[in-house]
């Protein structure tokens, strides 16, 4: 049962340390800054943050970052020309980084959501991302394995939600949130507001409220 909660600190009251958390967002597009000025706010750390991105400025995941709280960032894009903050922590040794390519970082939380064991996969195959890692030859074609990439928690903003949790997003915000949605035992979804059941095209809803835990209205 989806639990409409009254206020993002609320939806964020369990979320433990050291628990991985997976947050949308493709740069600041889709990312839940409500939900992570609560987890701020909330205090829990040691955390591993999974997303897109590094953070973007001082707003949103890299004030999660300032804030000392994660020990470290699963991403693609760890640099950009506002990413200082991350930056910072990486080159004073004060956060751990593993990068994974875009698309396999999308299907690795994908194939957490599927109950999928892993997947070969021929991005990075002879660069310095697959060392360590098996590698297979399938018709002809260098692979690696990849394994799922499942979080405890997944933080995600979407547009609308109904009553019972069914989401919809806009536009590019839809991003990273519906496969997160998936790959997380607990997930949390800010949106703009919410309406009465049956009030969303079912055609156009797509993360179905069995994906979801909490929802709050920001």
């Amino acid at each position: 049962m989806v639990q409409i909660c009254d206020s993002a600190v609320d939806a964020v009251s369990d979320i433990a340390d050291g628990s991985t958390v997976l947050v949308g967002g493709f740069g600041m597009a889709g990312m839940p800054v409500q939900l992570i000025d609560a987890l701020i706010d909330h205090g829990a750390t040691d955390l591993t943050v999974v997303s897109n991105n590094a953070g973007n400025g001082d707003t949103g995941l890299a004030a999660l970052l300032a804030a000392g709280r994660v020990r470290k960032v699963i991403c693609s894009f760890p640099r950009q020309s506002d990413s200082w903050v991350f930056d910072g922590l990486y080159r004073a040794g004060d956060i751990q980084l593993e990068v994974v390519p875009q698309g396999t970082l999308a299907e690795r939380l994908r194939a957490a959501g599927a109950g999928i064991g892993a997947f070969y996969c021929p991005t990075a195959v002879g660069t310095p991302l697959a060392d360590g890692k098996e590698q297979r030859e399938i018709d002809g074609r260098q692979y690696i394995l990849e394994y799922p990439l499942a979080g405890d928690v997944a933080l995600i903003g979407a547009h609308r939600s109904d009553g019972i949790g069914n989401l919809v997003y806009r536009k590019t915000a839809r991003n990273f949130g519906p496969v997160m949605a998936t790959a997380a035992r607990t997930t949390i979804a800010q949106v703009s507001e919410i309406v009465a059941t049956g009030d969303l095209d079912p055609e156009n809803v797509v993360t179905p409220s069995i994906y979801i835990d909490k929802v709050v209205a920001v």
